[in-house]
């Protein structure tokens, strides 16, 4: 049977599709451990390598020297008579050398010499040398010229008595050609040690991190995906590492994080039926009051009191049922940012305060040229909250005054709001900006202070209680500035 052959797109797609798994292993977690592994021991094996390629021209300097000295033992043994031209030159490529000295007391004596022709020569007193200088003489080697010519000079450790010293001269390539064949040698040990131990450490990582990592990650996405599936909970291994840590913290997350589900479950059941009782509650409040107002009008003084407290009794049910409506909605919507002043908005938002509340001296301090970033209805009930709070706070007290000003620092502006009152009681402090609180008055609810702050918190600004006491009491509200 015969069968068509692949188009140009599917044989490019079959090539490209090992070097996407390749990259796709290079990139993840085990590949860059792995890269960085080949990649740290080869840095190491480099820095061994510079000291090592010195010790072994060191060491292939004193072998010369050595051999060298050999030699000239060789040639001072033969009894009454001079070596010939063939035995010195025998005697010369036994040693791979050029010519022998001896150099006693600093007096250079030619022991066997040979032919130097116009050959670039330098000098390598092995006796002088530093750490440095055989490390910067081992890189030159390997640059060196051809037929360059290196003249040594050591301490020969075939030597018998003290002070002698040995000077002889050799071709350089030798030593040149040893030590590329050395680095070669280094290389290809440094690639083969640099590639065990990647993998090495591939596996090693793989198993005990990596493995257990996504394993978390895996549990993660999948609570992700189904919160109140229990099956979907993370297991913990038991271990005693910092991976064990992570999976009992995942596990208790998890198992905090489906107890508030089923808590918000239940509290939105009861919302729901709170939101029925409060408008059953509002006709029942709304016939208790026209009952009450009729009692208040009664011509019997007792009677009308009665009334007047009833009155005040059904407007405090009344709109604590309308705040536990409104606090009871989803989530505030978004701001919509505009450029305010604030010394128009907060006498706007005093004004509506005290016709709702009650009067009280209001000083506004506030240049006319200060403005904020922020939403003007959100502003507004801000500001409406907290000074009907401060003059609920006040109490109808003589001299009640409240004072607002305006700071501007950090590119933020800072607004202060001060009432003359009597202070919040520390019983109060703790939860009070924590909605249904303890309120500082008969007639708060505990949910003012609380709208107050979670607008400000949208706006990216803050509410806050600065100082209280004996003499009254400041919040600080902070916007950004317009």
């Amino acid at each position: 049977m015969d069968t068509e052959p692949d188009s140009p797109e599917a044989g490019a797609q079959r090539h490209v599709a090992p070097v996407a798994r390749l990259r796709r292993m290079l990139l993840s977690l085990p590949g860059k451990l792995l890269s960085l592994s080949v990649i740290f021991v080869l840095i190491a094996e480099v820095l061994i390598f510079v000291p090592s390629a010195s010790n072994f021209r060191t060491e292939w300097l004193m072998d010369r020297a050595d051999a060298a000295h050999l030699a000239a033992l060789a040639a001072e043994s033969v009894p009454d008579m001079e070596p010939g031209e063939d035995m010195v030159r025998e005697i010369l490529a036994s040693a791979d050398a050029v010519s022998v000295a001896r150099i006693t007391d600093g007096v250079n004596e030619l022991i066997l010499g040979g032919t130097l022709r116009d050959a670039k020569l330098i000098t390598a007193d092995v006796t002088k040398e530093g750490f440095f200088d055989r490390i910067g003489a081992t890189l030159g080697t390997f640059r060196a010229p051809e037929g360059r010519y290196v003249r040594i000079i050591a301490e020969p450790r075939t030597r018998m008595d003290t002070g002698e010293l040995i000077s002889v001269i050799v071709p350089e390539a030798g030593l040149r050609d040893e030590l590329y064949a050395y680095s070669r040698n280094i290389v290809w040990l440094s690639l083969f040690i640099a590639a065990v131990t990647g993998v090495l450490l591939y596996l090693v990582i793989l198993f005990i991190l990596v493995r257990p990592i996504r394993r978390l990650s895996r549990a993660m996405t999948q609570f992700q995906e189904d919160p109140t599936d229990r099956s979907r909970t993370v297991t913990a291994s038991g271990r005693s590492d910092e991976i064990g840590d992570a999976e009992a913290a995942l596990a208790a997350m998890q198992s905090e994080v489906r107890a508030a589900f089923a808590q918000r479950e239940r509290l939105a059941a009861l919302g729901g039926a709170v939101a029925r009782i409060n408008h059953d509650l509002r006709n029942v409040f709304a016939s208790a009051q026209l009952i009450s107002d009729r009692l208040a009008t009664s011509k019997d003084e007792r009677v009308a009191a009665m009334g007047s407290r009833l009155v005040r009794a059904v407007d405090r049910g009344i709109r604590l049922c309308q705040e536990t409506l409104d606090y009871g909605k989803t989530q505030e919507r978004a701001p919509e940012f505009q450029s305010i002043a604030i010394r128009n908005a907060l006498d706007d938002a005093a004004g509506d305060a005290f016709a709702a509340t009650g009067v009280a001296e209001w000083v506004n301090e506030i240049d006319d040229d200060v403005t904020v970033s922020a939403d003007p209805d959100h502003l507004h009930r801000i500001f409406m909250n907290l000074i009907r709070n401060g003059v609920q706070a006040m109490d109808g007290r003589e001299g009640a005054c409240l004072t607002v000003r305006a700071e501007s620092r950090d590119g933020e502006v800072y607004v202060t709001l001060t009432d003359n009152g009597p202070g919040v009681p520390g019983r109060v402090r703790e939860t009070l900006f924590q909605p249904f609180g303890i309120s500082g008055t008969k007639s708060g609810s505990g949910l003012g202070l609380s709208i107050a702050r979670e607008l400000a918190r949208t706006m990216g600004g803050d509410v806050a209680l600065v100082t209280t006491g004996d003499d009254g009491t400041t919040f600080e509200v902070r916007l950004g500035a317009g």
